[in-house]
Order: structure tokens, then sequence, then C-alpha cells
């Protein structure tokens, strides 16, 4: 029988960052909770990613993921708000590759293909396919329902060639 894996899913972010924690064991899917680290949009710069840090940290600490999936950062016209975000998403792959935790990195496009069946949708859509496939999920921001939907991606594809080179890249 398949033992069950703990996926944390992360959605980085500097204001916001989502995280969901999932088991996936086999085509099962359970989930274990989800919610949304802050930071104080009125602090400089390296205290809000000590805050992501910590935040995610005590996470990690707390729920002891087997695996992490993170989203992948897109560019904006504001090529300040790209750098910042790019910050943001190193905090959230480095909290779990700290803790010995492989992870891998998955587009926004994929991610909503692994969870509504096409690469592009809006957050009603995520949302509504999050709850069909974990009734009992439970988010607090598209943040958290964004970074359950990353975790089921991971879920989806770890087995697969994708999956396995996406974790193998990582090494």
């Amino acid at each position: 029988m398949n033992m069950a894996i703990r996926i944390i899913g992360i959605d980085p972010g500097l204001r916001r960052t989502g995280w969901a924690v999932i088991d996936a064991q086999g085509n099962s899917l359970r989930f274990v909770g989800a919610g949304t680290v802050r930071s104080d949009d009125k602090a400089d710069l390296a205290s809000r990613l000590c805050q992501l840090h910590d935040g995610l940290a005590d996470i990690v600490h707390d729920h002891r993921p087997d695996e992490a999936a993170v989203e992948a950062t897109f560019v904006n016209k504001d090529a300040t708000a790209t750098l910042k975000l790019g910050q943001a998403r190193g905090i959230a792959m480095l909290v779990p590759a700290r803790a010995g935790l492989r992870v891998a990195e998955y587009a926004p496009n994929a991610v909503k293909k692994a969870v509504i069946g096409v690469g592009h949708g809006d957050k009603k859509q995520i949302h509504m396919m999050v709850k069909v496939l974990m009734p009992k999920a439970r988010f607090d921001t598209d943040d958290a329902a964004d970074a359950i939907a990353i975790a089921i991606c991971h879920a989806h594809h770890r087995q697969s060639a994708v999956g396995r080179l996406a974790l193998e890249t990582l090494k």
C-alpha cells in the first residue's frame, strides 16, 4: 500500500503568501490545512522578508511536509514589483529547502491546467474546483486557495516524468 506523502503548496507574495498542506496517497487527496502568511506593508523590505520566512518556517515545522511546490514567478509590467515578488519567492523556496525538502516549481498555467483542466482561468474557477477536489478544504484568501491548487498540481505530477524532472533539477 502506498504511504501518504505530505505536500506543502506555496503561493508566494510579498504582502500575502498563501500556503496549503495536503496528504496524497495514490489518487486520494486529503486536506490538512491552509492559510496566509502576511507581512507588514509599512515595514522595510528586509523586515517583511523576515516575517514571511518566520511564518513559513513555523508552518513547515508544525506540519512536517515531505515535499514542497512553489508557483513560478510571472513577469509584471512593473519591474520593481517583479523584483519584490522574486524576493518573496526566494523565501518561499528557501524555507522548505532549508528543512531538507525537495522543492518543485510550477508555472501558473500548469497549476490551472491540473486543477481546472485548462491553462487559463479565473480565481472563481480555481476556488470551485478546489472545493470539488477537496470538499473539506478551508481557505481564508485567494492566496491560500491558490496554494491548495499548487499542492494539488504537485500531487498530480510528482510521479510523472515532468514531476520527476522538476524534482531532479533541484538535487
